[in-house]
């Protein structure tokens, strides 16, 4: 089902069997740590990461390649079950990385990722300054990649890193 399902979903991906592998390998390392709780949605999701990390490392590909990709008939433009699934499955991971923050930095990340509150409305209303608020954040989603890493989900470094403060009238 995985080699079937990788290649539907990425019909110019040559390594399945590499991809396959990893992903298996990520699923052992997984359960190891105790925290699984779907082998099926998770051993998909590092599939479906292992294949966009390979598709990453080839970015000199020819511009024909991603023509050929976009002309693709496309039966139905919503996702799967598996996708479904997966997503679910990530965001689910993403809470409980939140979740495992120390409580100041999991209240500073909520207000600035979640309630979208600028550094500054942040320090106001806990009563610290936007400088402790830049160094909450910006350890909370680092702690938060390092969760998601240590469980096989594949974070870019562009996903790392806290947005910039933007001036708020």
């Amino acid at each position: 089902m995985l080699r079937a399902y990788l290649r539907k979903k990425f019909p110019n991906l040559s390594d399945v069997d590499d991809v396959v592998q990893e992903s298996y390998l990520r699923l052992l390392r997984a359960r190891v740590g105790g925290s699984l709780r779907s082998a099926r949605g998770f051993l998909f999701t590092a599939a479906r990461n292992t294949a966009l990390d390979v598709f990453r490392r080839r970015r000199t590909a020819a511009v024909e390649d991603i023509v050929e990709i976009d002309q693709l008939p496309v039966l139905e433009d919503r996702d799967g079950v598996v996708e479904t699934v997966s997503r679910e499955q990530e965001l689910d991971l993403l809470a409980e990385a939140i979740e495992s923050l120390p409580p100041r930095c999991r209240q500073v990340l909520k207000l600035r990722k979640i309630y979208g509150l600028s550094h500054k409305e942040i320090a106001a209303r806990l009563g610290i300054s936007e400088r402790t608020v830049n160094v909450q954040v910006g350890q909370g989603v680092r702690r938060c990649a390092e969760y998601l890493q240590a469980r096989g989900m594949a974070v870019s470094p562009a996903r790392v890193r806290p947005a910039p403060e933007t001036p708020h009238e």
